[in-house]
């Protein structure tokens, strides 16, 4: 039996967990650093317990710290959120060993998870299709195995998540450098400063199934998630499901996401992530053994709640749903607000909030942290708050983010709002025509927005391409050189009718 739970992170996804806590009825304690004092998420929290100063390896990473909280809290549980200490085993088994409650898998599935090298080698003896790395060949040294890969290749946290630890590698000489600043990254973030090497997937889109499994052996997908609007290997924008996906594939990908789960003996909420490439064919990347960031849209085309899913797992219960329950219905848009200027090479933007106005209406979703004099400080992920929008298709979900972006007004900082309404407003992203690369090679953010009639007839036959039609994304890409607004948007929409 759960009685009370302390939420050992903050921001956005501490208010989220104390909230689904209090719909059930059970205590929520929040934990929080010097810089976090006044956080809305100590605000909503039952109790608040201090951890330590403002860096995180002396607060929200600190292990001692945070079990010392739930303890003196009366706690019976800890949720651990994602990022910091989420996919550390030695919380996971710290949490078993001073009686509590760990909400999510077990540690021995994190260890094995967690590790993206160990995760590696077991899906691969599991039959999953792998994309080639350095992990192949344990005994060789990083410089050699770089060599049988080839350039350019991707560095990555063992240990890694949220685009954290990862070094893009074009050349030899670049390599020695790459591996320190990795290393450095990962020990900073996640306390392992092991890393591997992954060959590049030219061209590819990055595809996760959302996964929910209970301590006897059920699991389940919620379906899948577009996550291929990335910067610097963080995901930005993320939609389900994926128009890249016809219904065979998903079908699929759903079944290897599945052996997965089931292969690791999986329970509580996770991610198993692919990559998808332009032929059509697709390689395991990682389980996330955690809550992820875009959670939220699953949710909205499910109606299942996947943290209070998380609760009930926990406590014992045994998972509500079959897999034939599952029935994705609509459209769903997740945009990350991020306290960074996008006008300066996304640098992060510090200093009080001074003004917030919230989106709301039908289809719109948002989960924040932010408040009027709110401060947003140099020692955490520029994430700030995370804005759903969902709707009957894709083309209403784009015109209601569209909406909401405008609505959101948050003064006294910088965010990156302009880069997510020109995004949206694009006519490679309306038609489905991006990968992974795109923000870095074929996106460009501009002051003005040029709304010519020749971009309106543009992205009016894109519309009626691919949206009224649904079909397909073509292989050709081509480059964004216009926008368009989302009340023209939704009046091309209107057109449907």
């Amino acid at each position: 039996m759960i009685r009370k739970v302390l939420v050992a992170n903050r921001g956005e996804i501490a208010v989220r967990i104390i909230r689904a806590c209090h719909e059930l009825g059970l205590g929520a304690v929040a934990i929080y650093s010097d810089a976090d004092r006044t956080a809305m998420h100590v605000r909503l929290a039952d109790q608040a317990y201090r951890v330590g100063p403002p860096p995180p390896s002396e607060s929200y990473l600190s292990i001692a710290n945070v079990i010392n909280a739930a303890v003196q809290s009366g706690a019976d549980a800890i949720h651990p959120g994602y990022g910091f200490l989420a996919e550390n085993p030695r919380f996971a088994q710290a949490c078993l060993e001073a009686d509590l409650t760990f909400i999510g898998p077990e540690f021995e599935t994190i260890r094995l998870l967690g590790d993206k090298v160990q995760a590696r080698r077991f899906m691969r003896r599991a039959g999953a299709p792998i994309v080639p790395g350095s992990d192949e060949d344990p005994g060789t040294d990083l410089p050699t195995a770089a060599e049988r890969l080839g350039y350019p290749l991707l560095i990555k946290a063992a240990s890694g998540g949220g685009g954290k630890g990862i070094r893009l590698v074009r050349s030899r000489e670049e390599l020695a450098v790459a591996l320190d600043i990795a290393r450095r990254e990962a020990k900073g973030a996640f306390g392992d400063d092991t890393v591997y090497l992954e060959r590049i997937v030219e061209g590819a889109r990055h595809i996760e199934f959302q996964i929910l499994g209970d301590r006897y052996g059920n699991v389940i997908h919620l379906g899948d998630r577009e996550c291929s609007i990335q910067r610097r290997h963080q995901k930005l924008v993320e939609e389900t499901p994926s128009r890249a996906l016809t219904p065979e594939l998903r079908r699929e990908m759903g079944e290897v996401a599945l052996l997965a789960a089931r292969a690791a003996g999986y329970s509580s909420a996770g991610t198993v992530e692919f990559l998808l490439d332009a032929t059509g064919a697709f390689y395991f990347l990682e389980v996330n053994p955690r809550l992820q960031v875009e959670h939220a849209i699953s949710e909205m085309v499910t109606g299942i709640d996947i943290v209070k899913e998380q609760l009930r797992i926990a406590a014992g219960r045994k998972l509500r749903y079959k897999q034939e329950d599952v029935q994705p219905r609509g459209w769903a848009i997740e945009c990350r607000i991020l306290a960074e200027d996008p006008y300066d090479n996304f640098a992060p933007s510090i200093g009080k909030v001074t003004g917030v106005y919230e989106p709301a209406g039908p289809g719109i979703r948002v989960e924040s942290g932010v408040y009027d004099g709110f401060e947003v400080t140099p020692y955490y992920d520029s994430l700030i708050a995370k804005i759903v929008a969902g709707g009957e298709t894709r083309a209403e979900a784009i015109t209601r983010m569209l909406r909401a972006l405008e609505e959101f007004r948050i003064a006294g900082i910088k965010t990156n709002i302009p880069f997510c309404q020109q995004l949206l407003n694009s006519p490679s992203f309306i038609g489905g025509q991006f990968d992974t690369t795109f923000l870095e090679k074929r996106f460009s953010l501009t002051r003005e927005r040029r709304q010519s009639l020749e971009v309106m007839a543009a992205i009016a036959a894109a519309y009626v391409e691919h949206v009224q039609h649904g079909r397909q994304a073509t292989q050709h890409l081509q480059p964004d050189d216009g926008s368009i607004s989302w009340r023209q948007a939704a009046r091309l929409e209107g057109l449907r009718e």
